[in-house]
């Protein structure tokens, strides 16, 4: 079980980094890409992304708290999880409520984006900090700590 753990955290990791700090900031750049295409392309990447989150949440806390894990290793795990849970539930309606807005009429939508992408954004953060903390956490035996 902890082997899973770790390679939960890892693999959590190396999806949000990938995803959200690579991604989806490039993909505004691509020739062609308007504001709405970008928007519902971001809307499907990242149902799935979450959807995948859940999943490894799942195996992380189960591998982290069912074998010898530090209590520095499970505290980052319980972050990570926080964090998810506030965007998919705290954030996400407002950034989808706003997606809506601006799919169902661009023109109409004035002003800058919405500040629940700040927040997310923050979340994402944190929460990668958490992953890689916790992830580090459960390589080190639970003796060092």
């Amino acid at each position: 079980m902890h082997e899973l753990a770790i390679a939960a955290s890892f693999v959590w990791l190396g999806m949000v980094v990938a995803i959200s700090f690579i991604e989806a900031p490039i993909k505004f750049q691509a020739p062609g890409i308007t504001i709405p295409l970008g928007l519902g392309i971001g809307r499907l990447v990242f149902k799935a992304l979450n959807a995948c989150e859940v999943v490894l949440a799942v195996c992380l806390v189960l591998g982290s708290f069912a074998a010898a894990a530090s209590e520095a290793a499970r505290i980052s795990v319980v972050i990570a999880v926080v964090m998810l849970m506030v965007q998919v539930l705290g954030v996400r309606p407002a950034l989808t409520r706003r997606t809506d807005a601006v799919l169902a009429n661009p023109d109409a939508v004035n002003g800058p984006g919405s500040n629940a992408h700040l927040w997310y954004v923050g979340f994402e953060v944190v929460k990668v900090l958490a992953l890689l903390v916790g992830g580090i956490f459960l390589l080190l035996p639970v003796t060092v700590l």
